[in-house]
């Protein structure tokens, strides 16, 4: 409404200080002006992002709340880019032919559908239950050493509680991330296009421009949304007061993740409304220089005959035609090495942004919501920093193709200089008994009859951490009101005398003071590896010829969802997993993982971010050389024609003298 009522008065202010221009018909006024189309696709595209940013946000906390490898994991956040690939060779082709902006108005309804599906798990779900959850009982004392056995109380929850496998939960989120994707396929090319046909060619790369920011803000937007989301409980909509004993610092907190996708989907549903009464043909913008204006219809007429030629080429002509178009595309070796650099760089894009929080909650002992702030707050903003230091680089300079290699190349190898010391800025793997310390401390509990599923961390008075108090042989607890302030009589920590104590919580290894030096690193490498974002796009526009630049672009993302997007998210959590020495288990069946070696941790996330930006390296600087060469080999053709020239000139003088 506001953005009705600001259109409506501008329109009356032009239209009082310009008699010439007359006043918009109604039904033409606010859905036939590209400024209110671009407003509009902002903010679907901030919708859309936010969705984006914020599965990325949360999807460790999914990974812990439905017992998931870090490998699924990173399929699930990925699985969105498999109806992107599915359908981008027929936006590619449709282009003009069809009603462009309902297109875009059906593709976000369907996302947001998609993005309705991935919450609907909470919904279908029992309540999130973890070691010590009061749910029966006052007085539960299930996390301490008992001499009974406790297989009987873990048989009877998992009997209750229907296990989540049963229902179907990884299936539901995957598809709600295909109908994400397919949903989204023509949102921005179709509307970039729409815009690029109607705007005022002055005025087309502000508004482009405009939207390019937004691919940026937008995932910085739904990081922040999971900083602060994640800070409320899962099932706060479900239970009242039985999760009390918990805050966001403990190791077994899961917070609301449904709670920002429900937000997302309503944001997603909301802005798609417009796209079903935009125009499929709108009058161009124009700038009043002149008295005289081109009327609507002769606009409309100037533009038909191109969408008219367009048409004459059909689907199967299209399809058939389409290999031997990327094969000419893809011959052009400085094109093709340029895409590959880039490749190398999204895939170190995709999965640093689908893992890099959950590597800094386990590497320096930090929440959830705080590591998604992190991302967001920093990593994020320095990329978009970066990409725009980058185009105001290229313009001021003004540089060759050849030059932009060269800036390509020195910007991904300082890039690598500063991503090297980030392998040995971390933390130690703490001292767990009986998985990294005092292998045969289980002999100590035996007696408690502990179970393998429970987790409930303490950290020994010996400064040892224990996985639940009955793995440490507590037989009793102090509580204060809601919560335990100690365990006593703890028979597996080492003490002289008497039996030792344990507090609540995970000992951690006292090195937060390492996070600050590891984010201003983190996010030096990433600006300076993102300069070569712009410059390298347009190093593709300047090598390929002017009729097969939109096709290079197509293949282009193409690639980038083949190579970058759908696999290294996978590749990255396979990584992480890899990593892991004790699985976490529930109902006899392996979920999450419950510690890592956080040495081999950082050595494989942080060596896979070295590679691809090593891999970046090695293709710019090869574009470097073929343009070193193909420059030199030109030079040198142009001095022979030129000798060949003079050689010619004075054969002829001479024998005029003759």
């Amino acid at each position: 409404m506001c953005c009705i009522l600001w259109y409506h008065k501008m329109t009356a202010i032009e239209v009082q200080g310009n008699p010439q221009i007359p006043r918009p018909h109604r039904s033409m006024g606010l859905l036939n002006n590209i400024k209110f189309f671009v407003l509009c696709h902002g903010m679907l595209q901030l919708a859309q992002l936010l969705v984006s940013g914020y599965l990325k946000g949360s999807i460790t906390t999914i990974e812990k709340r439905y017992g998931f490898s870090s490998q699924k994991s990173g399929l699930l956040a990925a699985f969105n880019e498999v109806g992107n690939i599915i359908l981008i060779v027929f936006v590619s082709f449709f282009g003009s032919r069809v009603h462009r902006p309902r297109c875009i108005g059906i593709g976000a309804m369907i996302a947001s559908v998609g993005v309705f599906l991935i919450a609907l798990p909470h919904f279908i779900s029992e309540k999130y239950m973890y070691t010590d959850f009061n749910s029966n009982t006052k007085d539960n004392s299930s996390g301490l050493c008992q001499s009974l056995n406790p297989e009987e109380e873990f048989n009877q929850t998992c009997d209750q509680e229907k296990n989540d496998s049963h229902l179907g939960v990884y299936p539901v989120l995957l598809l709600g991330q295909l109908l994400l994707g397919i949903g989204g396929v023509p949102i921005q090319p179709f509307g970039i296009s729409y815009i690029d046909d109607y705007a005022e060619k002055r005025n087309s790369p502000f508004y482009l421009g405009i939207l390019f920011a937004i691919t940026v803000i937008g995932p910085a937007f739904g990081f922040m949304m999971s900083s602060a989301l994640l800070r409320f409980y899962v099932d706060i909509d479900k239970v009242s007061s039985e999760y009390k004993d918990l805050n966001n610092e403990d190791p077994r907190w899961v917070g609301a993740w449904w709670l920002g996708f429900l937000m997302a989907a309503t944001l997603l549903l909301l802005t798609s409304l417009p796209y079903l009464f935009f125009p499929r043909k709108m009058s161009r913008e124009e700038i009043i220089e002149a008295l005289a204006e081109p009327s609507i219809e002769k606009i409309i007429e100037d533009k038909e005959p191109k969408t008219d030629m367009m048409e004459e080429v059909s689907l199967t002509e299209f399809l058939k035609s389409f290999p031997k178009i990327v094969m000419r595309t893809l011959r052009n070796p400085t094109y093709l090495l340029v895409v590959l650099a880039q490749v190398n760089l999204a895939a170190m894009v995709a999965g640093l942004a689908t893992f890099m929080g959950k590597f800094i909650e386990k590497q320096f002992a930090q929440t959830a919501s705080f590591s998604n702030l992190m991302m967001g707050g920093l990593n994020v903003p320095s990329a978009m920093l970066g990409i725009m230091a980058g185009g105001v680089i290229l313009r001021k300079l003004g540089l060759t193709v050849r030059s932009s290699a060269a800036m390509c190349t020195v910007a991904v190898f300082i890039s690598i200089m500063f991503a090297i010391p980030l392998l040995f800025i971390g933390c130690p793997t703490q001292s767990v008994s009986g998985i990294n310390y005092n292998i045969s401390s289980h002999q100590c509990s035996n007696a408690c009859s502990c179970s393998d599923e429970a987790f409930n961390p303490v950290c020994g008075s010996d400064g040892v951490e224990f996985r639940s108090p009955c793995h440490a042989g507590c037989k009793t607890k102090i509580p204060n009101k809601e919560k335990v302030l100690n365990y006593k009589d703890c028979e597996c920590v080492a003490s002289t005398g008497s039996p030792g104590f344990a507090l609540p919580g995970p000992c951690g290894n006292g090195c937060n003071n390492r996070l600050i030096p590891f984010m201003i690193l983190s996010s030096i490498t990433c600006f300076v590896a993102s300069l070569s974002h712009t410059t390298s796009f347009m190093m593709i526009l300047r090598t390929v010829t002017p009729e097969d630049k939109s096709f290079a672009l197509g293949i282009q993302f193409m690639l980038f969802r083949v190579l970058a997007f759908l696999p290294a998210p996978v590749l990255y959590g396979r990584a992480i997993d890899t990593a892991c020495v004790l699985w976490g288990k529930k109902c006899n069946k392996i979920t999450s993982c419950r510690y890592y070696d956080l040495d081999l941790f950082r050595h494989r996330f942080l060596g896979l971010q070295i590679f691809f930006i090593f891999g970046g390296f090695v293709c710019f600087f090869l574009s470097f050389m073929v343009l070193r060469r193909t420059n030199s080999t030109q030079e040198q053709n142009e001095k022979m024609n030129n000798q060949e020239m003079k050689e010619a000139k004075q054969m002829i003088s001479s024998s005029n003298g003759h």
